[in-house]
């Protein structure tokens, strides 16, 4: 390290980006610390990743024994299951701050300094922390910034906390209201609406745009919504948006149709959960003190390597990763990304392939995805020449599947026709978040549904799915 310098790399930021990118700045040598205001592991250990998927985990239990006709089939009677909403709670709470030590331990035990307060950009190299013992000033060769995201409240809806909430506070589960109405229907409203379904709430899920699960490949939102939504005690309202929201007891919710604005109706429900997204902690980071522009979703500008941008050009010794640059808001995105910008001060060029980064809602049955989705590779295709094929599986066909007793499910693997490359797959079933990696590896060499095929699956699993995926492919 020059002696110039206090540290090799400071990063700015403890939840999951910030932490891949210091084990692994240690691993390459670099003297480093690490600044964190609030909860170290950030929003996927305290408010996001683990506590909402030890909830799902608990609420998927209540499903599946409550399933008398489900469990009769393979030969099973249970009396009447009954759960502790006070202890769910307790299982996601401890998983927390069991993660969240050993998280921390595991910087201690790296020698990797942690710094409690708020640290911003102070000039080129430097970052102020604002501690509770007054500023201390730091100087770094390289600076990594890693603030990550908050929910995103639209305008005229009023967060008390209580009745009206956020993930944030709905990961807590200190409540389980008879009705609660949902704002949205991306990953977030499907998994709480998959807890609160299981554990005995009505649910009315309002979608602003004109279809559920609009960011889902169509064939998994319409299976998705068959599965998932229909036979579940969950009315909709698609096209039309919380207009305003009202706390209290009952909540109130005003309702309009998105396009026209037009009053559609006021319904009352026992709380209220907002669930439409997440938006950068990108203020006061001392941005503007180097002469960095936010984008126009206050977003922070990086190029590939996850260089911050100003005016279009790389700002040396600086980099951002996470939901603060919304390249791809998910925790495993963002560190890669910190380890890619690591590998970048260390002077060996990284970029990320985001397209074989996958994605999962844990509800029961999953779903996952990688790539692209049918849609979009067709309209890539018209731009760039080519043709585009797209063949499903079903896991009724599947004998491990049949087998579990979890029949309900689909594989679709997107391809293109002239040289077979995978552009996408998109999977809804048991363990589909296990059993997307294999694609997302595919995907990530550029493999085409040719050499696929000729792959062996072990015989009976859920993974011959994808074989026989890639077998059609093929043959089509």
């Amino acid at each position: 390290m020059s002696q110039e310098f206090d540290y090799d790399l400071v990063i700015i930021g403890a939840g999951v980006g910030g932490h891949g990118a210091a084990l692994h700045a240690v691993s390459c040598g670099l003297k480093t610390a690490i600044v964190e205001a609030a909860d170290m592991g950030g929003t996927c250990v305290n408010r996001g990743c683990i506590p909402s998927k030890a909830l799902l985990a608990a609420a998927g239990r209540v499903r599946e024994l409550r399933n008398a006709h489900h469990l009769k089939a393979l030969g099973i009677q249970v009396g009447n299951v009954e759960f502790d909403r006070a202890a769910i709670a307790n299982h996601a709470n401890n998983l927390v701050s069991k993660i969240q030590g050993d998280l921390t331990n595991s910087l201690k035990r790296l020698g990797v300094d942690i710094i409690r307060g708020w640290g911003k950009v102070a000039g080129q190299q430097k970052v102020t922390i604002a501690t509770d013992n007054g500023e201390k000033i730091v100087t770094a060769k390289d600076i990594i910034l890693s603030p990550g995201s908050v929910p995103f409240v639209p305008p005229g809806i009023e967060v008390d906390g209580k009745t009206v909430f956020t993930s944030d506070q709905g990961v807590k589960l200190e409540s389980l209201p008879d009705w609660v109405a949902i704002i949205g229907s991306g990953y977030i409203g499907l998994e709480f609406s998959d807890v609160y379904s299981a554990l005995g709430c009505e649910i009315t899920m309002i979608e602003a745009l004109d279809q559920l699960m609009p960011g889902f490949d169509r064939d998994i939102a319409k299976l998705a919504e068959r599965i998932l939504i229909t036979p579940r005690d969950i009315e909709t309202y698609v096209g039309i948006y919380a207009k305003r929201v009202i706390p209290g007891s009952p909540v109130v919710i005003e309702l309009a149709n998105f396009k026209t604005k037009e009053d559609v109706d006021v319904i009352e429900v026992d709380a209220c959960l907002v669930a439409t997204g997440r938006i950068p902690v990108t203020q006061n980071l001392g941005l503007e003190s180097i002469g960095v522009e936010l984008d126009c979703r206050n977003f922070i500008p990086v190029d590939d390597r996850m260089a911050v941008l100003s005016t279009g050009e790389p700002v040396p010794h600086l980099w951002a990763i996470g939901d603060a640059n919304g390249k791809m808001m998910l925790a495993h995105a963002a560190s890669a990304q910190g380890i890619t910008a690591v590998e970048n001060i260390c002077g060996r060029h990284q970029e990320i392939d985001y397209r074989s980064i996958p994605a999962a809602a844990f509800t029961h049955p999953e779903i996952s995805y990688v790539g692209m989705t049918e849609t979009a590779a067709k309209d890539l295709g018209k731009e760039q020449g080519f043709e585009v094929g797209a063949v499903r599986t079903y896991f009724k066909g599947n004998s491990k599947a049949l087998a579990e007793g979890e029949a309900d499910g689909i594989a679709k693997v997107v391809y293109r026709k002239d040289t077979g490359e995978v552009l996408g797959v998109h999977i809804m079933g048991m363990h589909a978040s296990d059993l997307i990696h294999e694609a997302s590896a595919a995907i990530a060499n550029r493999q085409s549904v040719h050499s696929l095929a000729h792959l062996v699956h072990a015989h009976p699993t859920l993974s011959e799915v994808l074989d026989e995926a890639y077998k059609r492919a093929i043959a089509s």
